[in-house]
């Protein structure tokens, strides 16, 4: 099994920043795609931003030019730098992760248990 544990929400107010980590651990053979969803009170979970190995990177149109996805793949770990927040940034921020946990079976997606980002006007 594959886990993903995120760190960094938190209460920020508008114009401010973080940056949100996420840890992939378990049984991992290799991980392709890692990346952000959101789910706001009452909203669908919306992808935020994604990043394959090889460092390809897919946005939102609401967060373009504001966050910025990375990805460490000696530590397994994606990173969301999110600046410029506004006050409907405001979610639930869930980390996955398209993995493969041994060398004979396929890739499935995993998820995290997501962190609070609250951004105050």
């Amino acid at each position: 099994q594959v886990q993903l544990v995120e760190s960094g929400g938190g209460l920020v107010q508008a114009g401010g920043s973080l940056r949100l980590p996420c840890a992939a651990s378990g049984s991992i053979f290799s991980i392709n795609a890692m990346g952000w969803h959101r789910q706001a009170p009452g909203k669908q979970r919306e992808l935020v931003a994604t990043v394959t190995s090889g460092g390809r990177t897919n946005y939102a149109d609401s967060v373009k030019g504001r966050f910025t996805i990375s990805r460490d793949n000696a530590k397994n770990t994606v990173y969301l730098q999110m600046n410029s927040l506004k006050p409907e940034d405001t979610a639930v921020y869930y980390c996955n992760a398209i993995a493969k946990p041994s060398v004979s079976g396929g890739y499935f997606s995993y998820w995290g248990q997501g962190t609070q980002v609250t951004v105050s006007s």
